[in-house]
C-alpha cells in the first residue's frame, strides 16, 4: 500500500512544491520511500503550467533538495479522492479546499503545521512577496513541519525506518 499525500497553497509555485520536495527527500533519507507519494497543487490555477518560483527552487537546492522540474497545477486538475492525506498551508488554503472537499465524504484537510510541535495551529506564510531570505525561513518551517508528518504516518501505518534510514537527515535545514 503506498500513501498518498497532496501539499497545497495557492498558486503551486512556493510552499507546497518546497513541502513536496522536502517530504520526499525525507523518506529517501528515511529508506521509506517507497510507502509514501508525494505531490503538490495550488487552490487556483492561474501559473498551471509554471515551473517553482525561482527563489524556491534556490531555496531548496540549498537544503540538498531538486524542485526545478515541479510544474504548477490546481487541485480542480485531480481527482482528490486518490490522496490519503491532504495538507494545507494556511487557513485560506483550508477554507478553499474545505470548499472543493465538501459532499465528497473525504478525509478533511489539514494544515501543515498541525504536526510540528508548538507551530501547530499556525500557517506557513507566504514568501513570494518577501525577500528571497523568507524563502529559505519558509523551507526551514516546512521541513519541521513534514518532518511530524511523517513521524505521524509512519506511527499511523506502522512503517519503521529501513536499515539503511537514517536518524538525522541532512540536507534538511533547520528541521
Amino acid at each position: 500500500m503506498t500513501v498518498r499525500i497532496l501539499f497545497v497553497c495557492y498558486e503551486n509555485i512556493c510552499r507546497s512544491p518546497m513541502a513536496e520536495g522536502a517530504f520526499n527527500r525525507l523518506l529517501e533519507l528515511r529508506g521509506v520511500a517507497g510507502h509514501f507519494e508525494a505531490e503538490s497543487a495550488g487552490t487556483v490555477g492561474y501559473q498551471s503550467g509554471s515551473f517553482p518560483d525561482p527563489r524556491a527552487v534556490r531555496a531548496a537546492a540549498r537544503a540538498g533538495i531538486d524542485i526545478s522540474a515541479n510544474r504548477a497545477r490546481c487541485i480542480d486538475e485531480l481527482d482528490l479522492s486518490t490522496f490519503d492525506h491532504l495538507f494545507v498551508m494556511d487557513h485560506d488554503n483550508h477554507r478553499d479546499v474545505a470548499v472543493v472537499l465538501d459532499g465528497y465524504g473525504l478525509p478533511p484537510a489539514r494544515l501543515v503545521t498541525d504536526y510540528a510541535g508548538t507551530a501547530a495551529g499556525f500557517g506557513i506564510p507566504d514568501p513570494y512577496y518577501g525577500p528571497e531570505t523568507g524563502f529559505d525561513s519558509t523551507l526551514d518551517s516546512l521541513a519541521v513541519c513534514v518532518r511530524g508528518i511523517l513521524d505521524h504516518l509512519m506511527a499511523e501505518y506502522g512503517i519503521g525506518m529501513r536499515d539503511g534510514g537514517m536518524g538525522f537527515e541532512p540536507g534538511l535545514q533547520g528541521a
